[in-house]
């Protein structure tokens, strides 16, 4: 027996170790701040006016926490963004019973504060954040690690862009048209449905972080794949379901997971076409929900697969 707990605490020391392990060593500032929920003093931070494209991690256990197309300028000397990634950074109540603290959902770390209703932004949200608490890696150094694309089709792209931007381990998603003939297509032309194209989005992820298998998953299970030229009210071939591939693997990924649906009793519509050229929608279509601060009227999360 005695022989048996020294062996149940040795390894509760090697799990616990192997947890600490994965933290990063930090300064004495960085102590101060991300363990002792203290404060940098304003304007000091390397990030408050720091604007080059790319995601801005936690500085504890590196959990990818924000992006920075949600970051702006908000004049109050710290890092300012408008959203977090999907379910990384967690609200409590702060110790000083009126603010809302914000800490990395992952380890903990403080991070600052949020603040709503100040009108700096459309989604009228303020998660201000502690430089010291942010590491960023620039896109760059994310391309370099080797980044995959897939390109999606499952009716209006505002809808479509809205939930895959809720995955972790996406670089970005881009509304945009593919699948027709004309070069150069505009909005006021594919929604005709006579140009062939289809309202797309092309998704740009880590396939260390997220498999193609995962995006692809998450795209049949945020729209309905056996409705045929539509999604909900929006009625056109503009409006198709459709997996455009990048590879042979990817081909081979969504055949899979199509017939998966099919055994299940799913009337597939979805079409399956070798990547064309990818045309980018107008800027106002980039984002459009998280710009107008609302939700899809046409699309849902529905868990379709085990």
């Amino acid at each position: 027996m005695k022989y048996l707990v020294m062996t149940v605490l040795l390894l509760i020391g090697v799990i616990n170790m192997s947890a600490e392990e994965k933290f990063r060593e930090l300064n004495e500032l960085e102590k101060y701040v991300i363990e002792e929920k203290g404060t940098e003093r304003p304007f000091t931070g390397i990030y408050t006016d720091h604007f080059e494209e790319g995601l801005y991690r936690c500085r504890k256990c590196g959990t990818e926490l924000f992006r920075s197309k949600a970051k702006f300028h908000s004049g109050c000397g710290w890092p300012s963004f408008d959203n977090a990634v999907a379910g990384k950074v967690k609200e409590i109540p702060d110790a000083d019973g009126m603010r809302t603290e914000i800490v990395c959902a992952n380890c903990g770390a403080h991070l600052g504060h949020v603040f709503r209703g100040e009108g700096f932004t459309p989604k009228n949200v303020r998660h201000c954040v502690n430089s010291v608490s942010l590491e960023f890696e620039p896109v760059a150094v994310v391309n370099n690690n080797k980044t995959e694309t897939a390109i999606f089709a499952g009716g209006c792209f505002w809808g479509v862009e809205f939930h895959l931007n809720k995955l972790e381990g996406l670089i970005s998603t881009t509304a945009g048209y593919t699948g027709g003939d004309l070069a150069d297509p505009q909005y006021y032309n594919v929604t005709t449905g006579t140009t062939g194209h289809a309202e797309a989005v092309k998704v740009v992820y880590d396939p260390q972080k997220v498999s193609y298998e995962e995006v692809a998953k998450l795209f049949f299970e945020i729209h309905d794949p056996t409705q045929k030229n539509r999604q909900g009210p929006d009625i056109g071939h503009q409006y198709r379901s459709a997996v455009y591939y990048n590879s042979p693997e990817q081909k081979k990924t969504t055949e899979k997971l199509i017939e998966i649906l099919r055994n299940k009793g799913y009337d597939v519509a979805t079409e399956l076409e070798p990547a064309a050229t990818f045309y980018p929608a107008e800027d106002y279509h980039q984002d459009y929900y998280e710009k107008k601060s609302s939700l899809p009227y046409c699309h849902s999360y529905v868990k379709r697969f085990d």
